[in-house]
């Protein structure tokens, strides 16, 4: 099965994600969204394919959310998404493509839906324990 993540190695959820993936014994493309950002036709197509809203996709910890007063509702779907072009940080994740389909991992065990051999259980970086059971 092709599994590709868009990944940030600074994010202990994307961590985990990951982690998870592997050891379910895929080996995924692994997209640094931040030093390679999907395209905008690529950002679109992901979003259609999780089933939610342009704004779901944005992130606000960490990022100029704030500053560029991104709450506001003034902004349409397209304006979100230059923003989410100019500052990758504002994308949310980790997000993850397979054949069973696409999914931002928040928390990281939504993954284990998408493996066709999820690990059992895991154990995350703060120690807790996850598994396709326990959600």
């Amino acid at each position: 099965m092709k599994v590709t993540i868009y990944h940030n190695p600074s994010c202990g959820t994307s961590r985990n994600t990951l982690a998870m993936i592997r050891q379910s014994g895929e080996e995924p493309e692994v997209i640094e969204y931040l030093k390679t950002p999907p395209s905008r036709e690529r950002l679109r197509e992901l979003i259609e394919a999780m089933g939610i809203p342009v704004r779901a996709l944005l992130r606000e910890k960490g990022t100029p959310y704030t500053e560029l007063n991104l709450a506001d509702p003034k902004w349409s779907d397209d304006e979100l998404i230059d923003f989410m072009l100019a500052h990758p940080i504002l994308i949310q994740r980790p997000i993850v493509v397979t054949a069973k389909g696409v999914r931002m991992c928040r928390p990281s065990e939504l993954v284990l839906d998408l493996l066709d051999k999820p690990v059992a259980s895991f154990v995350k970086e703060d120690g807790e324990v996850v598994g396709k059971s326990r959600r």
